[in-house]
């Protein structure tokens, strides 16, 4: 058997920071991942580099930005990541769950794949059976999705929240823990393991079972507080977004602009819910890794690709530049390497994974990556982690009224540009760390507000120079 280490990488969909007991969020109920929590490395100020699925993981598992992969926006081909690194470095490669490349079945270098993909595809030229589908029907059942939610007389109401009603164990949470289970209990690996679970929660539609989703309408759960003052000064793709989302149930959320507090409630209840269900099966997944006697060289990651609005700043889901949106939990954890119950707060970016698991498997990260290494933070050393963080998104079928936004996070500040605009956000994090007061036009922020626009378009300089050979290999080139 190989010293190299198994690594375990574990990604939800759509999951915010502040919802994990360990990490602050005494609303939930999470002892797995406070398990993790306690034994690894937490990084408090992690953020994507795209608000949105498959531009977050395109770049994740490419190691570049979205101008730089291509990968702008939902939907876009990518299929070229650096796991095929590991795979010639002689690790047994597998992906259990959501990763969403473009097309679903890419190999995507990985030895094995058993896909599940969103929840919700109903209608949209996105007809694809996956493993959970297949299972489904195998028991002679019609997933829950939006032709049926819509049957609902109060789906309007709804927000996206309805309790899963078919077998607990096919729900899809529950479905991709039982296969990563089974995977580990019955597959002989004589290589080291390099396995990505994605769980398809707490992405809407917000499908808790009942009685998970029963447990959190019971108790208080931090709802949004939003003023008109606010909404008024939303800038115009946010507004353009929040009355798209009253007009098209995306992923069987009919959107309110004006929601009751028992129908936020709901929303973020069974959301809430559905986080600690994947809880319960991180932990099993924990149980299964233990008694295949390699915990002790497994190193874990858990984190997600992106976080949820759940009607902060009146906003549904992702496409924005919020923190609720861009900040996510990072966990990473390995017993006798890596020393635990440590808090990383400097800045970094979610695909710095990249080159961090590459040196773990003893790959030298590729030159050219605009990811950076965790490993000095992890092994103790000086770390400095980024001056500042960026996230971009294309125009989307959520995100209608742009063409493209950057936001640009330093450690007081924040900026999100529009293209082609002389409108955009400019927060103090430190006097408003809610995000609520836009000083974009306020002349005393005016030097700040250069000298992010500056750092930006220096940012995008130095990405083409540094990048300009990797660009010559596309992405979804295979």
């Amino acid at each position: 058997m190989s010293d190299k280490p198994d690594i375990v990488m574990i990604v939800t969909d759509q999951q915010r920071y502040d919802t994990i007991r360990a990490l602050g969020a005494s609303h939930m109920d999470t002892p797995n991942l406070d398990r993790l929590a306690e034994r690894g490395v937490t990084f408090s100020n992690c953020h994507v580099t795209a608000p949105s699925c498959v531009p977050s993981r395109a770049s994740l598992f490419s190691g570049y930005y979205p101008h730089t992969n291509g990968v702008l926006a939902n939907g876009q081909a990518w299929e070229r990541t650096w796991v095929s690194d590991l795979q010639e470095a002689g690790y047994q490669t597998v992906n259990i769950g959501k990763m969403h490349t473009i097309p679903y079945l890419a190999p995507a270098g990985f030895d094995e794949r058993f896909v599940v993909e969103n929840k919700d595809r109903y209608m949209e030229g996105r007809y694809f059976l996956d493993e959970w589908d297949r299972a489904l029907a195998a028991h002679g059942l019609v997933k829950q999705q939006r032709e049926k939610y819509r049957e609902f007389p109060d789906y309007k109401d709804r927000l996206g929240a309805f309790t899963w009603d078919l077998p607990p164990n096919l729900q899809s949470d529950n479905f991709v823990g039982g296969m990563t289970r089974w995977w580990l209990e019955t597959k002989p690996v004589e290589k080291p393991l390099f396995l990505v679970v994605g769980f398809p929660g707490p992405h809407p539609p917000y499908d808790p079972t009942p009685d998970y989703a029963e447990k959190y309408m019971a108790r208080d759960v931090p709802l949004p507080v939003v003023t008109d003052e606010e909404m008024d000064a939303l800038p115009p793709p946010l507004k353009e977004k929040r009355i798209h989302d009253v007009e098209v149930d995306h992923d069987s959320v009919s959107w309110k602009l004006n929601p009751t507090r028992d129908e936020l409630h709901r929303m973020r209840a069974y959301y809430y819910a559905n986080v600690e269900m994947i809880d319960r099966e991180i932990g099993d997944i924990l149980d299964a890794l233990e008694a295949r006697g390699r915990l002790d060289n497994t190193i874990l990651i858990f984190t997600s690709d992106h976080g949820d609005c759940l009607g902060d700043h009146g906003l549904s889901q992702k496409w924005s530049g919020y923190e609720e949106v861009t900040r996510v939990p990072l966990i990473i954890s390995a017993l006798g390497r890596i020393e635990g119950g440590r808090e990383v707060e400097e800045l970094v970016q979610l695909f710095d994974l990249g080159p961090t698991i590459l040196e773990w498997a003893g790959v030298t990260p590729d030159a050219s990556f605009e990811a950076e290494t965790l490993n000095p933070a992890l092994e103790g050393d000086a770390f400095a982690g980024r001056d500042h963080v960026y996230c971009e998104q294309g125009g989307d079928v959520n995100l209608t009224g742009t063409t493209f936004f950057t936001m640009i996070r330093s450690k007081t500040h924040k900026l999100v540009h529009f293209q082609g605009q002389d409108y955009g956000q400019l927060f103090d994090l430190r006097s408003d760390p809610r995000e609520v007061q836009n000083l974009w036009d306020v002349p005393e922020a005016a030097a700040v507000k250069q000298d992010l626009l500056n750092t930006m378009l220096n940012w995008h300089i130095d990405s083409a120079l540094a990048t300009r050979d990797a660009r010559k290999r596309v992405v979804s080139s295979g």
